[in-house]
C-alpha cells in the first residue's frame, strides 16, 4: 500500500534547540519537517521544496523575518505562513500581517496550539462542488474554481487568506459575521484567537478592492458586531 504523501512544514528560526524540538513533535504528527537558520536559506529552501505551511521566527540574522515574509508572499500567495516570535510588540505582529503573514504564535508557546494553528490552515480550502463557480456582489465577481477576483473586469491579486475571506462575507451577504465568527469560518479556529488578525485581512482586503476612490466599499463594519458585504 502506498504511504500518504506528508506535509512539508518549512521552520525559520535560528534558534537550533527550538527548532529541533519542532521538527520532532512534527514528525510525530505526521509532517515532514524542513529547516532554515537565516532568511536567504529560507528562501532556497522555499523555492526548492514548495512546504505547504512556513513556520517563520521574525528575529533572523541577515535578512528580516519580515523581509523574508514579503518575497515568500511575492513569489505564493497560497502557502500559508505562520510567524513564530518572541516578539510581542503589537507593532512587530502588524508589521508581519502586513507583509502576508495569515497568522502569529507568541514564543513560549503550547505546543498543541502551534500544531492545531497549522491543521486549521490546512484544512482551509473551497470545493467546487460545494460554491457556485461565480459569485459576486456589486460589481465584484469572484471565480471560485479559478481562485481569481475583478472589478470592473480587471484583476485583483489576492492572497489566499484575503480570498477566502471574501468569499466567506459574500456567500452571506446579509449576514453582519462577528470577528470570532470570521476566526472560526476563515481561519478554521474553534477557539478564543487575537481578534486583530481579522482586522488586519479586512483592512489589507479593503486597500486591494477599493483602490479606486469612486469604488463603493464591498466590505462594511457594522458597528458593534463585525463585518458584512456590501456595497452600501
Amino acid at each position: 500500500m502506498a504511504q500518504p504523501v506528508k506535509r512539508q512544514v518549512l521552520i525559520v528560526d535560528d534558534d537550533a534547540g527550538l527548532a529541533e524540538m519542532l521538527g520532532i513533535v512534527l514528525r510525530a504528527e505526521g509532517f515532514e519537517p524542513i529547516f532554515a537558520a537565516d532568511g536567504e536559506t529560507a528562501m532556497a529552501a522555499f523555492r526548492k521544496n514548495k512546504p505547504d505551511v512556513i513556520l517563520l521566527d521574525l528575529g533572523l540574522p541577515g535578512l528580516d523575518g519580515v523581509i523574508v515574509c514579503r518575497r515568500i508572499r511575492a513569489e505564493s500567495a497560497r502557502v500559508p505562513i505562520l510567524m513564530v516570535t518572541a516578539r510581542g510588540d503589537a507593532g512587530d505582529i502588524v508589521r508581519g500581517l502586513e507583509a502576508g503573514a495569515d497568522d502569529y504564535v507568541l514564543k513560549p508557546f503550547p505546543i498543541r496550539v502551534l500544531i492545531a494553528r497549522i491543521r486549521a490552515h490546512l484544512r482551509r480550502s473551497y470545493s467546487d462542488s460545494q460554491y457556485p463557480e461565480v459569485l459576486s456582489v456589486g460589481d465584484v465577481s469572484i471565480d471560485i474554481a479559478g481562485h481569481s477576483v475583478k472589478r470592473n473586469g480587471q484583476a485583483i491579486n489576492l492572497t489566499r487568506l484575503e480570498f477566502d475571506l471574501l468569499v466567506a462575507l459574500v456567500r452571506r451577504p446579509h449576514l453582519a459575521f462577528s470577528r470570532q465568527m470570521l476566526l472560526e469560518q476563515v481561519w478554521g479556529y474553534r477557539y478564543p484567537a487575537e481578534k486583530r488578525l481579522v482586522n488586519t485581512r479586512v483592512q489589507q482586503l479593503r486597500a486591494k478592492l477599493e483602490r479606486n476612490p469612486e469604488h463603493p466599499e464591498i466590505v462594511l463594519t457594522v458597528r458593534g458586531v463585525g463585518y458584512k458585504a456590501g456595497p452600501r
